[in-house]
């Protein structure tokens, strides 16, 4: 099916852009059950030109009537298409990349479709503690599957050894669940929510005005 690039936006990034703009909602710890604890979250998807988008996610402990209790985590970090890097990409550090895009049209991503006629994604997130993990997986129309390729841990972090992600669009919200590997015990309920988009995407052209 054809993209249509919405306006200012760099053509790779066509494929994630249903997710672009800020969210906030309710979920639970664990696997939701009796007992188990309530929190809110507010999410960011920010593209500012780049072929990546730039992740926030600040969560907080709530009742059950969604009323702060106190500060819970913040994650950060960066989602984007996997595929081979060309020389026309930026990085390593500043190594800046050139002025046109390596992908140029949306003709050009259409052929970055996998054999399941989605996109392969690789998606860097950060966590206070020392950990950071590196996931990859797929996008396929307004669906998300991700699993960690590995886990970075200082040493002193809590031990966490896998984790998997799974995002989707319901009726134009957000939602999501996040299993988690940790204390030698394998992949279980880690958290879920459902977020309602609270702010509209922004194009570059919006933000500089």
């Amino acid at each position: 099916m054809p993209m249509e690039i919405p306006t200012g936006l760099t053509p790779e990034l066509v494929p994630l852009s249903w997710l672009i703009g800020e969210w906030e909602g309710r979920g639970r710890l664990g696997a939701g059950e009796a007992g188990d604890e309530h929190f809110g979250q507010h999410v960011t998807f920010a593209q500012h030109g780049f072929p990546y988008l730039e992740y926030t996610a600040e969560s907080w402990l709530c009742d059950e009537s969604g009323a702060k209790l106190r500060p819970l985590s913040v994650e950060t970090g960066y989602w984007q298409l996997d595929r081979p890097l060309q020389d026309a990409d930026g990085g390593p550090g500043l190594t800046p990349a050139d002025i046109v895009p390596a992908y140029k049209s949306a003709e050009e991503v259409e052929r970055l479709r996998n054999s399941d006629g989605g996109f392969d994604i690789a998606v860097t997130i950060l966590h206070p503690g020392g950990i950071a993990e590196l996931y990859y997986g797929q996008i396929k129309g307004p669906q998300i599957h991700l699993s960690t390729d590995a886990v970075m841990r200082g040493a002193h972090s809590h031990d966490y050894s896998a984790a998997t992600r799974i995002f989707g669009l319901v009726n134009g919200d957000l939602f999501w669940r996040w299993d988690v590997a940790s204390g030698g015990s394998p992949l279980a309920p880690h958290a879920s929510a459902i977020l309602s988009r609270v702010a509209p995407p922004e194009t570059p052209r919006q933000r500089a005005e």
